[in-house]
């Protein structure tokens, strides 16, 4: 009997990690990882990374075999203000993120300009505290956000308070967003551009509308910095394709002085007509997103898995795809600590299947552009704990799992 409880003790004590992500191939770009390994992870943090890590050692192991193992996915362009009974993006056209995230490999996402600062505290405590995905923030320069008033009134711009917010919750706002702007003059991205240089974030822009003043050479080289984002650039919507079927030199140019450029798919920002020519020409994007709201979920977008394998079926490598799904937005936003497998970093694993056959994916505009790879989520973590898990992969099975003693039901009360 002695023997026994000393083996099992033992046995006990060799298990020195809570999982093990077993036999996957390992795309981990910021450490250069693309090859078969091991995965072990430990008190919410990646313990190790390694060809071949004995499976006695784990508590739960999740048998990867044929699929891949990346760092959790960086959906840095989503809508998730929701809850507030408004009929804008800030409430009902916004989504609860934990619906939406881990059953694409996402763990953590960036709310692009919802909020502004009047309203951020409210979006904070609503949403971002209350979530299982990390959710990060980009302050609209508008004070109310994306609320019913719109966002087109300079005097509802205010760089000095929007930036105070941002500084009184840096463990969340990563940046600001001006975006649908159709007035005259640059005053959304002047003031976006002052409030980042007085806390050092970048600016998202959604471009809104172009006349003659106001172009994407000019917003390129004369209103941005190096490292801020120009997001949904396969829109058409901003001239970034000519007339003659060939990429803007602006684009070429903004890419050239550091300008960033983000896919945000969107209901209305990605179209096969320019993602196409632009592919031809390998402008490949920087960042992968979704613009995730009610109108593009449903429609050509579907999520982030779904864009990621657009990308894919357009000729850019797998790890590439992953590169700008991860490690890429994480440095965009200055979060380094995220979008990599580095052994004690946070545990946000995506585990991710690529099928091959015949897919078809719709743009924007309801086109089918037919690929021959599909993308999906078999298994995600977040900070070390499964929060996903199509399969079952990380489970015991029914024969051996042990089930929690029903506890009998009180006995009814005699009259």
């Amino acid at each position: 009997m002695m023997t026994s409880l000393v083996l099992l003790a033992a046995a006990s004590l060799s298990q020195n990690y809570d999982l093990l992500i077993q036999g996957g191939h390992v795309i981990d770009p910021k450490n250069g990882i693309n090859r078969r390994m091991d995965v072990a992870v430990k008190g919410g943090e990646v313990a190790r990374v390694a060809e071949s890590i004995p499976a006695a050692e784990a508590r739960r192991v999740a048998n990867a075999a044929g699929l891949y193992v990346t760092p959790g996915l960086i959906d840095i362009h989503v809508h998730v203000y929701a809850g507030t009974g408004g009929k804008a993006l800030t409430g009902d056209s916004s989504v609860y993120p934990d619906g939406f995230s881990f059953r694409t490999g996402v763990t953590t996402m960036v709310d692009a300009g919802t909020s502004g600062w009047r309203n951020f505290p409210d979006f904070r405590q609503r949403v971002i505290d209350r979530a299982q995905t990390r959710v990060l923030a980009l302050l609209n320069i508008v004070g109310d956000g994306m609320s019913p008033k719109g966002e087109d009134d300079a005097a509802n711009m205010d760089p000095d308070a929007t930036a105070r917010m941002a500084k009184a919750h840096p463990d969340v706002v990563v940046g600001y967003k001006t975006a649908h702007y159709a007035g005259s003059g640059w005053p959304s991205i002047e003031g976006a551009v002052k409030a980042g240089r007085i806390t050092d974030l970048p600016v998202m822009v959604d471009f809104g509308y172009v006349n003659h003043e106001r172009n994407i050479n000019t917003l390129f080289m004369d209103k941005l910095r190096p490292g801020d984002i120009y997001t949904h650039c396969y829109s058409t919507h901003r001239n970034e394709l000519l007339d003659n079927g060939t990429l803007n030199p602006a684009m070429w140019a903004g890419r050239k002085r550091g300008i960033l450029f983000d896919v945000g798919h969107g209901g209305g920002s990605f179209y096969w007509n320019v993602a196409i020519p632009a592919f031809k020409e390998k402008f490949y994007p920087d960042s992968i997103s979704t613009d995730l709201h009610t109108g593009s979920m449903n429609a050509g977008m579907k999520d982030m898995a779904t864009t990621m394998s657009k990308v894919l079926v357009l000729g850019v490598p797998l790890a590439d795809v992953v590169k700008m799904s991860t490690w890429n937005p994480a440095r965009q936003i200055k979060r380094p600590q995220l979008g990599n497998l580095d052994v004690g970093a946070e545990a946000d694993i995506a585990v991710l299947r690529v099928e091959t056959g015949k897919f078809g994916y719709l743009d924007s505009a309801g086109a089918r552009y037919d690929g021959d790879r599909r993308i999906s989520a078999e298994m995600t973590v977040r900070a070390g704990r499964v929060v996903y898990d199509l399969n079952g992969r990380a489970a015991p099975g029914h024969a051996t799992f042990k089930y929690p003693k029903r506890e009998a039901a009180p006995a009814a009360k005699k009259k």
